[in-house]
């Protein structure tokens, strides 16, 4: 079976959309993790690939797999594409590079890409419309047994999923707080589940605790992460602006409508604009206005993936 070398920069928003890219390719996968001495080797990582010379001097460990030889490198993050083009050359494998690998050469195998950052029109380089997220159905079915345990319910359900401000956005307690009650009059007969998360400010948890919900989990409260039984479970989901991750996770699995609850934008247009408009278009998410949209679509990229780096669709 083709087997992946994953390269970790340990940051799990990077290393889980390589761990999605495996699976949706049907590769067995290892994980090395990898780690430059200090920031100013990074610095010198990016001249160094742009003259053609590729060492591990620049890493706190000398840089080889573990276990049986790989037939792909992967990676994510500006930490791992220098080490994933040393690795390559090292072994004479393919290379996967995910996200834009800006200030390096882009002469990897092939780049998977978010089409909001922009890359520069090749043929090696793929444009997503939203971001790998790894699961599976099994998944979400365990995680879903496992939420009913906590709450059994019959009833049909709606999820709410608050994150925090960003670098482009913030969460306005006011507009939040007009945002549920508009969500509470447009769901009646629903059951109403909420979550926040480790970004969210207090003055919207405190808001949060002042509606009447049917489940609610506060994670500064409760490390427990209901979103995969949320969007197995639920109709519809109710997602802040704010996490391009969060959004495509919606716009991917499960059944539920997906209802975006817009930040207020400190910058604009930025990525997270760009990811929700072009998920609109295709019919994948409704930007919640009071009126509840039939956003249903979900984006299957596993054909698109394989097509771009040439293994066949499973039959």
């Amino acid at each position: 079976m083709n087997r992946a070398l994953i390269l970790s920069d340990g940051k799990p928003g990077h290393f889980n959309q390589s761990i999605a890219l495996c699976r949706h390719l049907g590769l067995e996968h290892a994980v090395l993790e990898v780690a430059y001495r200090s920031r100013a080797c990074k610095g010198l990582s990016y001249l160094l690939d742009r003259i053609g010379i590729h060492t591990d001097a620049l890493f706190t460990q000398r840089l080889a797999p573990r276990g049986p030889n790989p037939s792909w490198i992967v990676s994510t993050g500006s930490t791992t594409y220098y080490a994933n083009k040393l690795l390559a050359r090292r072994l004479h494998l393919p290379n996967i590079a995910i996200l834009h690998p800006k200030g390096y050469r882009l002469d990897f195998s092939h780049i998977f890409c978010p089409a909001y950052d922009h890359p520069p029109k090749r043929g090696n380089i793929t444009e997503l419309p939203l971001n790998l997220c790894a699961a599976d159905p099994s998944f979400f079915e365990a995680k879903a047994e496992e939420f009913r345990q906590r709450h059994p319910s019959e009833k049909p359900a709606i999820g709410i999923i608050i994150g925090g401000p960003n670098a482009v956005s913030d969460i306005d307690p006011a507009a939040m707080e007009q945002q549920m009650e508009r969500i509470f009059e447009a769901t009646e007969g629903c059951e109403r589940w909420v979550t926040t998360s480790r970004r969210t400010p207090k003055a919207i948890e405190a808001l949060v605790d002042g509606f009447r919900f049917d489940y609610k989990l506060i994670n500064s409260r409760d490390p427990y992460n209901p979103i995969p039984a949320f969007i197995k479970l639920c109709d519809r989901m109710f997602v802040t602006s704010d996490s391009a991750s969060m959004v495509s996770e919606c716009a991917s699995f499960g059944t539920a409508k997906v209802e975006i609850l817009m930040n207020r934008q400190l910058k604009s247009p930025n990525k997270f604009e760009e990811l929700i408009h072009g998920l609109q278009e295709l019919g994948a998410v409704h930007i919640f206005d009071g009126t509840l949209g039939q956003a249903a679509k979900k984006i299957d990229l596993g054909p698109l993936l394989k097509k771009a780096v040439g293994i066949a669709p499973s039959m």
